[in-house]
């Protein structure tokens, strides 16, 4: 294992061309009660490149992730649909207009979800270690992986450095959510940590308790099979399950209702189904370390409140510019708005605990579907060598903000209904802003209409 010197890079998804409120997830409470209503993609992208800069501007390292390709023209075809690809897309609404719902939502613009990520520091070869999320609970995700995966590979191309593993099997048994469910704690970045995996139920222990309304995304059998792919040392390596009442609650991910950072742990009251057992094993894998739980009365602030404002969706940074004595938390502006939450919150930061600052931004676009800002990056740890070794066309400064927002007033539109989701004209403007995004980023051709014969959006689309 190594000890060099290194820090978090935290890779922001963007939202695609078909940013859409289509109401698919199913547990995520915002994502069912803003069904059908009106989108606007272009504001989506602005407001997640808006966090962006404020964490650059903070001294924060940034990385940025590109959307899927949506609609997904493959997929249809796969369900018996022939023709053009303008032709699939018109045939599938006439036959069921769920169906082209689905194929045009996605949860890339979440990185959260897109994959678990274990640094180099504490896997048994010393590489950075990626497995993409199979996301098998949702149909609209589950065909998020390959591609997942062809873009992580495109971004940390080293095989010396960076080992990519396949989806685990896309079934129940091992549904896998990524990273929100894992949290990696440790002193210092480049320290070994221990890496703590939250599920929601076993596949294979029928008498473990699980939730009666909302579906457990998250198995142990697939945190247990991720651990040992990226060859993680057991003693520092922690399993827990989720509150199945909080799950029932609209808790679907654990980081709605806990976020960890260095050695500080930020959660609810009841969290786990025995939260005082899994505090103790992360205080003794830690060790010498030490280990702080911060954690949120139900009394204090309701359980409906905790999951509507999205306190827990909230990214627990150690300030790099040294600027304050203890850690950020970057909220939705939702937080701040709801009372009892704005209230513990001042408590929190006029204490002397660990967390001493809070910045709320406006990230309604992403709220509206279920996704704040820890839903909106993939932290990813990284010494000085593995991001030399990274593809730099990815990384964000300034000028890329500048190009991205260009690039979205050149492709997006301001305003989506459901029923916008058949025009076959958004298909091309789709392909059209992909194409132009991988160039900008220089990813290559990742999407599957870039990969195939004459691998140009306005030959796909013919």
């Amino acid at each position: 294992m190594t000890t060099a010197a290194a820090f978090e890079v935290n890779f922001d998804g963007l939202p695609g061309p078909t940013h859409n409120y289509a109401g698919l997830s199913w547990g995520n409470i915002a994502s069912g009660s803003n069904a059908r209503a009106a989108s606007n993609p272009r504001e989506a992208v602005k407001q997640g490149i808006a966090k962006m800069r404020r964490l650059m501007a903070m001294g924060f390292r940034q990385g940025v992730l590109p959307p899927h390709e949506r609609p997904h023209v493959p997929t249809l075809r796969r369900l018996g649909f022939t023709g053009t690809d303008r032709q699939v897309l018109e045939k599938a609404w006439a036959a069921d207009p769920s169906l082209v719902l689905s194929v045009c939502s996605a949860s890339a613009m979440w990185t959260a979800n897109a994959a678990t990520v274990s640094p180099s520091a504490d896997t048994v070869d010393g590489r950075v270690h990626f497995t993409p999320a199979n996301l098998a609970a949702m149909a609209h995700r589950a065909i998020e992986h390959e591609v997942t995966g062809r873009v992580l590979q495109a971004v940390f191309p080293d095989p010396a450095r960076f080992a990519h593993h396949p989806a685990l099997p896309g079934i129940e048994h091992f549904g896998d959510e990524g990273a929100a469910n894992h949290t990696r704690f440790c002193d210092g970045y480049g320290a070994p940590g221990v890496e703590l995996f939250v599920y929601g139920r076993s596949a294979f222990d029928k008498a473990a308790p699980k939730p009666a309304k909302f579906p457990a995304r998250q198995t142990l059998e697939a945190s247990q099979a991720i651990a040992r792919l990226h060859g993680l040392e057991a003693g520092r390596t922690v399993f827990a399950q989720q509150n199945p009442a909080m799950i029932d609650a609209g808790v679907f991910h654990n980081d709605v209702i806990a976020v960890g950072n260095g050695t500080v742990l930020f959660h609810y009251e009841d969290a786990f189904v025995d939260t005082p057992k899994v505090l103790a094993e992360l205080r003794g894998a830690l060790g010498p370390a030490g280990f702080t739980a911060v954690e949120v009365p139900a009394a204090a602030v309701p359980v409906a409140d905790m999951v509507k404002s999205y306190l827990f969706n909230s990214q627990l940074l150690s300030r790099p510019d040294g600027d304050g004595d203890g850690m950020m938390l970057l909220l939705p502006m939702e937080a701040q708005e709801t009372d009892s939450v704005r209230t513990w919150l001042e408590g929190l930061v006029g204490g002397d605990g660990p967390i001493r600052e809070t910045v709320f931004m406006d990230l309604r676009q992403s709220m509206r579907n279920g996704g704040g800002p820890a839903c909106l990056r993939l932290r990813v740890v990284l010494t000085e060598a593995e991001l030399a070794a990274a593809n730099q066309g990815c990384l964000m400064t300034p000028a890329l903000a500048d190009r991205l927002e260009a690039w979205a007033d050149r492709h997006y539109r301001d305003r989506l209904a459901a029923e916008d989701l058949r025009d076959p004209a958004l298909l091309d403007e789709c392909r059209a802003a992909l194409d132009d995004l991988t160039g900008i980023l220089g990813l290559g051709a990742v999407y599957d209409f870039q990969r195939e014969p004459g691998g140009t959006a306005a030959a796909a689309a013919q």
